[in-house]
């Protein structure tokens, strides 16, 4: 299509797009966050701990290689024993650019598929694909990871994994009944410091976990210049209909694995406010003429949202999302048990009975010998390679790294579909308790009872 038609197309479809599964997240809030029988009934056997036959290469196609996907694109084109098959996008010049990236790397070049929103479908027909990076725009995640699962292949999906409580169960029933792995690609749990503080945790330098705090505040109003193309184009209209946390699982991934949620705990049940909408009307109203679309447009997402969720054991996290408001980046993490904390932006530490510290009214921040005592054994041995092919520091590289480790050792996942449910329902069960004055909202038992037995998720060597 033309250039002007392509802009009418991406403004219709991207508008239409949220406002079609923020309808589909409203009415999965209608009722409590138990969802329906036909979702809550089990259809397979379960999949923690899921291990497949060993791959002695793993064969990879993508959908969607805008912002997030080219970069996955890029690593993978950087790690042994991977062959990229396909690429999947409608917007023929990002996949050119896939393809000048495999070019880059002498890598042979992958099938192209772009006929429609619908044709992943016929690149899901190949038999010579094993794994399936999804990194779309957030209302296609569950249907195109539903789809891949079902046709015998592997979904790693970005995140967030679900807009709803009922998508989030299509996500787990269809993972148990293919026995196919559904990993959503939750980067920050890979960061050095994240991976540090697990392996704190996992030592007991804490004590026992009380409280923690995960954040996603990242001022992201210059995306809504982004009109045709890129993640302004389609994300912008989120905030016109829903109010919630409407990205919570990158500050509260890695605070889920420090708690062992779905591993000896669970999320149990979550309240949340919102702050007035204010700073998106201001921003279109300062950058763009009166008469633009972005001026047309009500903002209904509060510019702060608060949600605090309780434990099975009792114990809180705070989380909150912000990416209106003029400040610096933070995801919080942070953590609190009975001998000390430990919170991020800036990295600092507090603790009592330790041989280092012992004034646990002041702040160390002297990271240097913390790294040196408490490395996660991922970083020591990939960190250098981590940091030179880059993303966000090096976490997306160690993640694809892992991934592509385990499958080729057959080795279970980090992360599994009932995480990437828990984490991600929080966006939903949050939009549910703020149009109720705050009411505290259950979170669904994904793994149906099992995370009482669950092993947590171990320090490998």
């Amino acid at each position: 299509m033309n250039e002007n038609n392509r802009r009418q197309f991406l403004k219709t479809a991207a508008k239409a797009g949220a406002i079609a599964a923020a309808g589909g997240v409203l009415a999965a809030c209608s009722s409590t966050g138990n969802s329906k029988p036909l979702f809550n009934r089990a259809q397979g056997t379960s999949v923690f701990g899921l291990t497949i036959p060993k791959m002695e290469v793993v064969r990879v196609a993508f959908i969607g290689v805008g912002e997030r996907g080219s970069g996955a694109v890029k690593h993978f084109c950087h790690l042994d024993g991977v062959e990229i098959k396909a690429v999947c996008d409608t917007d023929p010049l990002v996949v050119e650019r896939a393809l000048k990236i495999c070019r880059g790397n002498n890598k042979p070049l992958p099938q192209t598929y772009g006929n429609g929103d619908y044709d992943y479908r016929r690149m899901l027909e190949r038999q010579d694909i094993d794994i399936v990076i999804i990194s779309t725009p957030w209302q296609w995640h569950t249907v195109m990871s539903v789809d891949t699962m079902e046709s015998g292949k592997h979904a790693f999906v970005e995140v967030p994994a679900c807009v709803s409580v009922d998508e989030a169960w299509q996500l787990v029933n269809t993972s148990e009944r293919t026995q196919k792995n559904c990993m959503m690609l939750e980067n920050v749990c890979y960061g050095r410091d994240e991976l540090m503080v697990l392996n704190m945790a996992r030592q007991g330098l804490f004590g026992e976990l009380l409280h923690g705090e995960a954040a996603y505040i990242h001022e992201l109003r210059w995306q809504m210049k982004e009109l045709t193309r890129k993640t302004g184009s389609w994300r912008t209209f989120w905030h016109t209909t829903v109010n919630g946390n409407l990205y919570p699982t990158h500050g509260l991934g890695p605070v889920s694995q420090y708690m062992n949620i779905n591993r000896g705990d669970r999320f149990d049940y979550i309240t949340s406010m919102s702050s007035p909408a204010l700073g998106r009307a201001a921003y279109a109203k300062r950058e763009f003429p009166a008469d633009h679309s972005r001026n047309k447009l009500k903002y209904i997402a509060g510019d702060m949202n608060t949600s605090i969720i309780k434990t099975v054991k009792g114990r809180t996290i705070m989380v909150q999302h912000d990416t209106t408001t003029p400040r610096p980046y933070s995801r919080h993490n942070l953590i609190q048990g009975t001998n000390g904390v430990f919170a991020g932006f800036p990295n600092r530490i507090a603790l009592e009975n330790n041989n280092r510290l012992d004034n646990y009214h002041e702040w160390d921040f002297d990271m240097d010998y913390w790294y040196g005592k408490y490395d996660h054994p991922l970083w020591q041995r990939m960190g250098r390679e981590a940091e030179r092919n880059g993303g966000h520091g090096g976490m997306d590289f160690l993640m694809f790294w892992r991934i592509v480790y385990c499958l080729r050792n057959g080795e279970p996942l980090d992360q599994d579909v009932y995480d990437a449910a828990a984490w991600s329902v929080v966006f939903p069960l949050s939009m549910q308790s703020v149009a109720e004055r705050s009411a505290s909202k259950d979170f669904p038992d994904f793994t149906r009872g099992a995370w009482q037995s669950n092993a947590p998720l171990a320090i490998v060597r």
